[in-house]
């Protein structure tokens, strides 16, 4: 069949269009072209600069895969750290007390060298970044918080505490790496981009939640609830985009599984209303007075171990090390590291822990953060959770099955009372263990214990964030000489 004929006017018009530009360019050069067509001009700079907004998202979302990348890399060598330090306590007959003297040796030396080179990679991580986030920080004060050469320290000295044998987690942690290489993109960036290191910090920070934990949509409500307290999104879409990037980075790597498995959960019946109430009460109470701890070892008071840990902190760390070393031993090393290995056996019911490992777990991770080194707390905060919901069914007379649901309970209890975030412990543990079957029961459960820690303390890390020491910001420059 004939093709039917083209239409060539629109060509002819080009062709003419085109024609005329380059008789007025010979004539008058490039400013009679620009004055011929002036609003052809507007419209193509409008594309150009357009078409460099689209390159600035490109560089953010190519930062969202590197942090994907470096967290998972953070994982890796955590759980090297934490195989090493088993093999250490099972050499020979007598290896399990060669903690008492490296585990002290190790967290002395981790803490000469934060207090040294990275100040400002001391604690969890997190009250740094809420406090790079506040806008009467320069430059200097925000990159000795946050930036990229403070993250990778920290997944060194992080993974040094979990090496010795301390009571702390990487995931805390992992919100300043994350903060900390996203904000990176900003030498990359264009001046009209418009994204500010807020942006790029609230998307790094919640972006490290979601590929540490496997949980894309944990990552937002993060940064929603913790991070942006203070001041709204700009680039809402792409900081969300950056979060889920980076979790499906996560997702590519150790595949499509939650944290803790699948919960094998009955259908939940009016007995365990009592359980349960009890468990969500002594987790904020318990959780409240955790955070409380925390701060308070920071802050220090009128007494001698204040004095002692202000005057001689390595003596003081090595005393703290020690303590956490002996209880170790006590346990057959249950304490030591971040407690997932625990948790999940809690979980599955095939725990054997003596019935002191919850108060012990508890005492490990706070003389671990108190000896100063890079530690986080909400691993550890799960596995005390899972520790009270386990000794209140033991409590209740539970079996195996029905002691699970309180399990979980315990779980985010205790994490929304230390962490102060009801709704972000809610989703990452409803994510953590695919506990779909009890969204009502973890949200009340969350919602109350959080309502009760309230009552015994303040949200911890906006209290660690309000004390960090800053350096003083730099002068402005003196004006020149008449």
């Amino acid at each position: 069949m004939p093709m039917p004929p083209h239409d060539a006017a629109p060509w002819r018009a080009l062709g003419q269009r085109a024609l005329h530009l380059l008789r007025t360019w010979l004539h008058g050069g490039w400013r009679a072209v620009r004055d011929v067509e002036p609003q052809f001009w507007s419209n193509l700079l409008d594309e150009l600069r357009a078409g460099r907004q689209w390159i600035d998202r490109a560089v953010v979302l190519v930062y969202a895969v590197i942090t994907g990348l470096v967290v998972v890399g953070f994982t890796f060598a955590a759980e090297a750290a934490v195989h090493a330090f088993k093999l250490l306590d099972q050499a020979g007959p007598y290896g399990r007390y060669l903690a008492l003297l490296w585990t002290p040796a190790l967290t002395v030396a981790l803490l000469w060298w934060t207090r040294r080179y990275v100040p400002g990679a001391m604690g969890s991580g997190i009250p740094q970044v809420i406090r790079a986030l506040d806008d009467d920080l320069d430059d200097a004060q925000r990159r000795g918080l946050v930036s990229l050469r403070v993250a990778l320290h920290k997944i060194g000295l992080v993974s040094g505490g979990l090496l010795a044998g301390l009571s702390i987690g990487r995931e805390g942690p992992t919100v300043q790496v994350g903060a900390g290489v996203m904000v990176h993109a900003r030498r990359w960036l264009s001046p009209r981009s418009g994204i500010d290191a807020h942006d790029l910090m609230v998307a790094g920070a919640a972006a490290g939640i979601a590929a540490a934990f496997n949980t894309p949509l944990g990552g937002i409500v993060f940064a929603l609830e913790q991070l942006s307290r203070r001041r709204s999104m700009s680039h809402s879409a792409l900081v969300i985009s950056s979060i889920v990037l980076a979790g499906l980075v996560a997702v590519a790597v150790f595949g499509n599984e939650t944290y803790f498995g699948r919960l094998p959960v009955q259908q939940l019946h009016w007995s365990l209303l009592g359980p349960g109430l009890l468990v969500a009460v002594s987790t904020g109470l318990a959780g409240g007075l955790f955070a409380r701890l925390i701060v308070v070892s920071v802050r220090g008071l009128p007494d001698r171990l204040s004095a002692w840990r202000r005057d001689h902190p390595y003596r003081f760390a090595a005393g703290c090390a020690t303590g956490v070393a002996v209880i170790g031993i006590a346990t057959g090393g249950a304490t030591a590291g971040a407690g997932y290995a625990t948790t999940r056996a809690l979980l599955e019911g095939q725990a054997d822990l003596p019935g002191v490992y919850t108060l012990l777990k508890f005492v490990a991770t706070w003389l671990s953060a108190w000896t100063g080194v890079p530690a986080g707390v909400f691993a550890p905060s799960l596995a005390i959770g899972a520790g009270i919901g386990h000794d209140v069914a033991l409590w209740a007379g539970l079996n195996a099955v029905d002691a699970i649901p309180l399990i979980a309970l315990g779980m985010v209890g205790f994490l929304a009372a230390t962490t102060g975030g009801p709704i972000t412990a809610f989703i990452i543990v409803m994510e953590m263990v695919s506990g779909q079957s009890m969204v009502l029961s973890l949200m009340a459960c969350s919602l109350l214990a959080s309502g009760v820690a309230r009552l015994v303390t303040k949200p911890m890390y906006m209290e660690l964030a309000a004390m960090l020491p800053l350096a003083a910001p730099a002068a402005p420059a003196a004006p020149p000489k008449a």
